[in-house]
């Protein structure tokens, strides 16, 4: 770590944002004006890999350290516990640490906010105060009954679900100068802070401000075209491709809507002097498809434009650069912890799990990625850091509407299909392979075919060998690989044996009738 870290740290996470929409990796349209001067200052980074394709598994990676196969968290689980987080570590070494976002997973009951000493969820169905209040109580109840589980991933989806049916064009992203006015002003207020924010403008369903739909979406009527991704990839709706361009113009607004809210928020760290003290972050959780692979949204499937990511970091020990070789946002963690000077790794509760910075993973240390000085006892830290890894346990509440567009449109699912499947994924610059649990694995060779269109799973390639070996070892660190299909039962008839409150509960948000 460089002696003259900053003492503040901000960190951006662009919800559901594609790097190859942001102008300083490339893009033809000027989605990102003030991230391209903020790239210019910062090292931006080409090859970043999240450790899954959706919000709250990746959130609770940069939040600990870990794997979701250590964390837990995901929709089978769809809370994180038992783990310290990096606001607690943070917040217990002395530090003001703040959390505001408007998406729904982040969120006190599902325990991605826990050790912030300030947090607030601009989600426009419900206030922050409400998901800390009665809903926090019984998710917990839910959750440990299993016949309840079902429901309960059903409502912490409750901000994916009203997001599409409540969101307008003064809805969604009306939210975020929120945000960036509460960060603000809780930076101004603090001596030595962490600052994390989630902008979900990007996140469908797409209704960006008219200024800038009339820049990238001219004449589209965000209410006229496809909002519903299970729509589309259910069967139960077709897009052509004029309909695809206005999706992909209407998304470069909701971009440049972020971009123009980052930058004034900048300017004003630059205004205020806080800039040259401030370490600053900029990535995205994951990506989204646009009908590549026939897919629309950031389900069922591992390809590059869901798992890598932008990430830039303007710090002094970083050059201003680009930065080539292949890094994981789990690294983030440790970057942080690096840069203020902050050891961790000492539980916040006696039964947590809490992992310690390892300068391997630290971007600004000059053994990154040296995995054979490692410090902790990380899966993942194989074979000098070549490799990233990548995990997806069934996305049980996105299924269960999958199912119900495919039954209103009169077509049945195959259950030996990638809707119900789990994949694990290796990867590096040239190559990834992807483990899958119903249907025939995928391998291809990034470097030859970026696009991912011709599958080398079976062709005797030597990097896909390697790739597939890299895997199995990373499998069997964290307990072996997933063979057995999990139930494709989906279902929610338990609702009956839930109390009258909790019916009551899920009435007032629109689950029942």
């Amino acid at each position: 770590m460089s002696s003259e870290s900053p003492e503040n740290v901000l960190f951006v996470v662009m919800d559901t944002v594609r790097k190859d929409r942001l102008t300083p990796y490339g893009y033809d349209r000027p989605t990102t004006p003030n991230l391209e001067s903020f790239a210019e200052e910062a090292t931006v980074f080409e090859q970043a890999v999240a450790p899954a394709p959706w919000t709250l598994p990746v959130h609770a990676s940069l939040f600990t350290g870990m794997y979701p196969s250590r964390h837990g968290a995901d929709q089978e689980n769809p809370y994180l516990e038992g783990a310290t987080t990096l606001a607690q570590t943070l917040s217990a070494a002395g530090y003001d640490t703040a959390c505001y976002s408007s998406n729904a997973w982040i969120t006190p009951y599902t325990h991605l906010t826990d050790g912030f000493t300030d947090q607030d969820n601009f989600f426009e169905v419900m206030p922050g105060d409400f998901l800390s209040g009665p809903l926090a109580k019984m998710w917990k109840t839910l959750n440990d009954n299993d016949s309840l589980r079902t429901l309960a991933d059903k409502l912490v989806s409750i901000g994916n679900v009203a997001h599409e049916y409540l969101a307008g064009s003064d809805g969604a992203d009306s939210k975020t100068p929120a945000v960036i006015d509460r960060a603000m002003t809780f930076i101004e207020g603090s001596e030595q802070s962490f600052t994390f924010i989630n902008l979900m403008d990007a996140h469908l369903p797409y209704h960006p401000p008219d200024q800038f739909a009339r820049e990238f979406a001219p004449g589209v009527d965000s209410t006229e075209i496809c909002q519903n991704s299970k729509e589309y990839n259910s069967g139960a709706r077709d897009i052509d491709e004029e309909e695809w361009e206005a999706i992909r113009g209407l998304y470069d607004a909701e971009i440049a809507h972020i971009d123009d809210q980052l930058g004034r928020l900048f300017d004003w760290l630059k205004e205020t002097d806080r800039w040259d003290d401030t370490m600053v972050v900029v990535c995205a959780d994951h990506g989204e498809l646009h009908g590549e692979h026939d897919l629309y949204g950031h389900e069922f499937g591992l390809y590059d434009p869901l798992v890598n990511v932008p990430l830039m970091v303007k710090h002094p020990a970083l050059e201003e650069d680009r930065y080539e070789d292949q890094v994981e946002l789990i690294d983030m963690y440790h970057t942080v912890l690096d840069a203020l000077d902050v050891e961790g790794g000492t539980p916040a509760e006696p039964d947590d799990d809490a992992v310690a910075l390892d300068r391997t993973r630290s971007l600004l240390s000059a053994s990154y990625r040296e995995f054979s000085k490692a410090s902790n006892d990380d899966s993942g830290q194989i074979r000098d850091g070549e490799y990233a890894f990548i995990e997806y346990s069934r996305p049980v509440v996105e299924l269960k509407q999958l199912e119900e567009k495919a039954s209103s449109a009169g077509i049945t699912l195959s259950e030996d299909s990638r809707f119900y499947s789990r994949m694990r994924a290796a990867r590096r610059p040239e190559s990834k392979y992807v483990r899958i649990d119903r249907i025939p694995d995928e391998a291809y060779r990034l470097d030859e075919d970026p696009d991912e269109t011709e599958d080398l799973s079976e062709a005797g390639d030597d990097v896909i060998e390697a790739t597939e070996s890299a895997l199995s070892e990373f499998e069997s660190n964290i307990g072996g690989a997933w063979t057995d299909a999990l139930d494709d039962d989906v279902s929610d008839d338990s609702v009956e044996q839930m109390d009258e409150e909790a019916q009551e509960r899920l009435r007032d948000l629109g689950y029942l009738e």
